[in-house]
């Protein structure tokens, strides 16, 4: 099919609808920020050629060479074929404006709390002048990170993670945004090695995908790295250990802000007497929480489960 494609597409416009048609053919999964077949392969067709995708209708009826006709092609079947999600096969993905380098060593930046950076947290931090020091657990691309870095101008930002593959990228994204002063890379497993350090803001996209749901996602999701996603059986392993550790690395009135997917019903069940705010998203209102340091409870309280 590739090569009879090759031998009729032309147009910018022609491989467009193509990559409609083929990804129309096939059962692919639009979970990676994209709503269905055109929207997709609009993305896949104007980033790959360089093009900006808001001014798409300037560029459709250009020609375009063989080898870009080829190389167009070749992506597109990948997606269909391997399943590869169109982050990967373009080296980069977008999240509230901000674009960043990603690759199968990272999770594709979606979270929901970038939402929340993009207003400065309000009304939960009045002066986000005053916010100094911003810990992003779980960093991945170092989306978050960055993020909170352009947006609270006054903070540094340590964005951690276990995986040293991740934090290779995270670094080729602190450099492109220039933030190498105020963005810190650090290995560890959550807060082991911090040391006594302590944030204005702790923030936590953490792995929350429950054992059962894991062995049920879309061919997709293989090709991320599974300890991005695992949380465990009740997708709380690693919030749970936020929870028990936070407190000791915030500063007083410090915010901790976590999201935890469809973990809202679980987690209140275990911690039926921890006050906690849902924030609103465009997901709705249970899937991020933002918690004050001194409503945390310490770590030997917190990692007590509820009673039965």
């Amino acid at each position: 099919m590739a090569i009879d494609a090759q031998a009729n597409l032309r147009s910018l416009r022609d491989v467009l609808r193509y990559a409609v048609t083929r990804f129309s053919e096939r059962p692919i999964f639009y979970g990676h920020g994209q709503v269905d077949a055109f929207d997709e392969a609009a993305l896949l067709v104007m980033r790959a050629m360089k093009l900006p995708l808001e001014r798409m209708d300037i560029f459709l009826d250009a020609f375009l060479t063989h080898a870009e006709i080829n190389t167009l092609i070749e992506l597109i079947e990948r997606r269909v074929k391997k399943r590869v999600p169109v982050a990967y096969l373009l080296g980069e993905a977008w999240l509230q404006g901000y674009r960043f380098n990603v690759d199968s060593r990272v999770i594709i930046p979606r979270s929901f709390i970038a939402e929340l950076l993009k207003e400065q947290l309000a009304p939960w931090v009045p002066d986000p002048a005053a916010v100094s020091s911003i810990l992003d657990l779980c960093t991945g691309s170092g989306c978050l990170a960055i993020i909170a870095a352009e947006l609270f101008e006054h903070a540094k930002v340590d964005a951690v993670d276990i995986s040293v593959d991740a934090l290779a990228v995270v670094e080729r994204n602190v450099e492109e945004y220039g933030l190498g002063e105020r963005v810190r890379a650090i290995e560890s497993d959550l807060f082991q090695s911090l040391g006594a350090a302590r944030y204005d803001l702790i923030l936590c996209n953490p792995p929350y995908v429950t054992d059962q749901a894991l062995a049920t996602l879309p061919p997709e999701y293989s090709h991320e790295p599974t300890l991005a996603l695992a949380g465990g059986p009740d997708g709380l392993d690693v919030v749970r250990q936020v929870i028990a550790e936070a407190r000791a690395h915030l500063n007083p009135e410090g915010l901790l802000v976590v999201e935890v997917g469809d973990g809202r019903a679980a987690l209140e069940r275990q911690y039926p007497r921890l006050p906690l705010t849902w924030a609103t998203t465009s997901a709705g209102d249970d899937m991020v929480f933002l918690a004050r340091a001194d409503d945390l409870p310490g770590q030997a309280a917190a990692a007590r489960p509820a009673a039965a």
